[in-house]
C-alpha cells in the first residue's frame, strides 16, 4: 500500500523502469579452465555460432579484441532482420567484457563474467535492453520472448558450444543425393551452396588453439590468407610458409596489429623447389616445436607447361611432390604432438577439379598429352594428393595423425581470377568469397569433432564422394604404384636432369 508522497514517487518510478528496461540474466557452469570459455565469448564474432536469433556477425574494425572493438551482428526478429551494432566498452582478460548493442528499437548492455570454480568455470550472462519510446509501450508484450531467447541463447546454444560434445560428421541425405548427378554435386560449389550448407549443419568451434602450433603453406593470398587470419584471431601459434620475404613480413605485420597474437613466425621458401622444403623441414626440425595442425594449401595453375631449376614439371613439384615430402618429413613433430595432446592433424587442399580427372600414375609430370593444359595438370595432382590422403590416414591411425582433405568449392581467390580468367567472367556472380571458401580449413583445424574422422574430402565441414563418375576411379594397383612412386623418389634424378 501507497502510504505517502516519496512511496508513490517511488513506485512509479519503478513502473517506469520496467517499461523503460528489460533485464535478462543466465547462469552456466562449464567443465573447462576460464581463459578458454573467456577467449571465446569475449570475441563477440563468435555468437552467429550459438545466439539463437544471430544470423550474421562481422567485425567492423582492425583491432584485437579489446575495449573499442566493434562488431556488426544481424538478428533475426519477428518483423525482419534487424542489425545492431556493438561496442566493447569494459574488458578485463579472462574474467569480464562488457558491450554496448545499438540498433533501430533498443539499446542493450551485454555483460559476461567468467569466474573459475573447482570444476572448471562460471559463466554469468546478463542483458540489459532499453527500449526507444516507439517500443516501450509494448516492453510488457516483449519481455516474455526476450527471456525464451535468452534462455535459449545461453542455457542451450552457449552452453552446447562451450561442452564442445559434437559427433563426428557424416554426410547428410541431402548431400549424398546431390552427389549422385553432377550438376547437383556442381551446385554445391556455388555461395549458395555454403549458404545452405552454414544455415543447417555448422557446429560452433570453440576448442581452445591457444596451445596448438599450426604450420600453414600459402598463406598470402586467397584461402591461405583467410585462414591465417582466422586462426591468428583464434590465438594459435602460427608458421606461415610464404614464397615472398616481402609479402610474407608486411602479412605478419598486418596480422599482429589486427589479431593481438604476437606468436605468428615465417618460413621463406618456393615450395615448388624440393630444396626448399628441406630447408623449412630442417629449420621446424631444429626448433623442435610439435606441430598440432599442418596445413598443405600452397598451390598455383600453371601455363603453359614448364620446369622448375631442378628439372620437374611445376604442377607436380607443387602440387604433389612438395605437400606429400613436407608431410613425410614433418612426421616426427605432428607425432610428437599427437602424443603429448592425442592427436594432430593434417589437412590437403585439394580442388573439385579433381572430379574431371582420373590418376595417370604413368603421366605425373604430364609429358605425354599432345597439348599441356594447367587446369588438366592442377587436376591430376589434386587427384593424386587426394589418394595420398586416404593413404596416410590408413597408415598413420596408430600414431593418432588425422589426414584428412578438402575442397573450398568455387571460391574467388586472386588465383582464379589470374589463372582461370574465362572461368571467373562466367561464374563471378555466384562465387564463394575466400573466406566462405576457407571455411571448411578452419574447421577441420578448429572443430574438436574434425578429429575424430580420417581419410576423407569435405566439402563444408561434411564428408563427401570422392568421385562423381565411375570413369575417374582408379585401380588398386594403381594406387599402389603411386604410394611406390612417391615413397622411392630420389630428387638428385631431377636435379640431374637440370644439369
Amino acid at each position: 500500500m501507497i502510504e505517502s508522497p516519496r512511496q508513490f514517487v517511488l513506485f512509479v518510478d519503478n513502473v517506469y523502469r520496467l517499461i523503460d528496461m528489460t533485464t535478462l540474466n543466465e547462469t552456466i557452469q562449464i567443465n573447462r579452465p576460464a581463459r578458454e570459455v573467456f577467449q571465446y565469448v569475449a570475441d563477440f564474432a563468435t555468437c552467429v555460432e550459438w545466439d539463437s536469433t544471430a544470423i550474421e556477425t562481422a567485425r567492423l574494425d582492425d583491432q584485437p579484441v579489446g575495449v573499442g572493438t566493434r562488431y556488426k551482428v544481424v538478428c533475426e526478429a519477428p518483423f525482419g532482420n534487424l542489425p545492431l551494432e556493438y561496442e566493447i566498452v569494459e574488458f578485463e582478460p579472462d574474467h569480464k567484457v562488457v558491450l554496448v548493442g545499438r540498433g533501430r528499437f533498443f539499446e542493450v548492455q551485454d555483460t559476461i563474467l567468467v569466474t573459475p570454480t573447482d570444476t572448471g568455470c562460471e559463466l554469468d550472462y546478463t542483458a540489459e535492453f532499453t527500449w526507444k519510446p516507439m517500443l516501450k509501450r509494448f516492453a510488457a508484450s516483449i519481455e516474455p520472448g526476450l527471456k525464451r531467447m535468452g534462455y535459449a541463447s545461453v542455457q542451450k546454444g552457449l552452453k552446447a558450444a562451450l561442452d564442445d560434445e559434437y559427433e563426428a560428421p557424416e554426410i547428410s541425405g541431402e548431400n549424398a543425393r546431390a552427389d549422385r548427378f553432377v550438376p547437383t554435386a556442381l551446385m554445391r560449389f556455388t555461395k549458395r551452396g555454403y549458404k545452405r550448407g552454414a544455415k543447417k549443419l555448422f557446429n560452433p568451434m570453440s576448442r581452445y588453439m591457444g596451445d596448438k602450433h599450426v604450420v600453414l603453406t600459402g598463406a598470402t593470398a586467397g584461402l591461405g590468407k583467410a585462414s591465417a587470419e582466422f586462426l591468428a584471431y583464434r590465438g594459435a601459434k602460427l608458421t606461415l610458409v610464404v614464397r615472398s620475404r616481402e609479402k610474407g613480413q608486411a602479412l605478419v605485420k598486418e596480422l599482429k596489429a589486427r589479431t593481438g597474437n604476437k606468436n605468428i613466425a615465417l618460413e621463406i621458401a618456393d615450395l615448388s623447389l624440393m630444396a626448399d622444403v628441406d630447408k623449412v623441414v630442417a629449420s621446424l626440425t631444429k626448433k623442435g616445436d610439435p606441430i598440432d595442425v599442418l596445413i598443405n594449401n600452397a598451390g598455383a595453375l600453371f601455363n603453359p607447361r614448364e620446369v622448375t631449376s631442378e628439372g620437374l614439371e611445376q604442377s607436380f613439384a607443387l602440387l604433389l611432390l612438395s605437400p606429400y615430402r613436407l608431410t613425410e618429413a614433418l612426421k616426427p613433430l605432428l607425432k610428437k604432438a599427437a602424443d603429448a595432446n592425442g592427436e594432430a592433424r593434417v589437412i590437403n587442399v585439394v580442388s573439385g577439379g579433381m572430379y574431371s580427372q582420373k590418376l595417370r600414375v604413368w603421366d605425373l609430370q604430364s609429358e605425354q598429352d599432345d597439348k599441356y593444359s594447367g587446369s588438366v595438370a592442377y587436376a591430376r595432382c589434386k587427384r593424386a594428393l587426394m589418394i595420398k590422403t586416404e593413404q596416410w590416414a590408413e597408415d598413420w591411425a596408430d600414431d593418432d595423425i588425422v589426414v584428412n582433405a578438402m575442397h573450398p568449392g568455387w571460391a574467388d581467390t586472386p588465383g582464379v581470377e589470374s589463372s582461370l580468367p574465362e572461368f571467373h567472367k562466367l561464374t563471378r556472380l555466384v562465387l564463394r568469397s575466400a573466406e566462405e571458401g576457407a571455411d571448411t580449413i578452419n574447421w577441420m583445424a578448429v572443430a574438436s569433432e574434425a578429429g575424430q574422422i580420417s581419410g576423407k574430402l569435405f566439402l563444408d565441414r561434411e564428408p563427401r564422394t570422392t568421385h562423381l563418375t565411375s570413369s575417374t576411379r582408379e585401380s588398386d594397383e594403381s594406387r599402389e604404384e603411386l604410394r611406390e612412386i612417391l615413397d622411392n623418389w630420389d630428387n638428385t634424378e631431377a636435379s640431374d636432369k637440370a644439369a
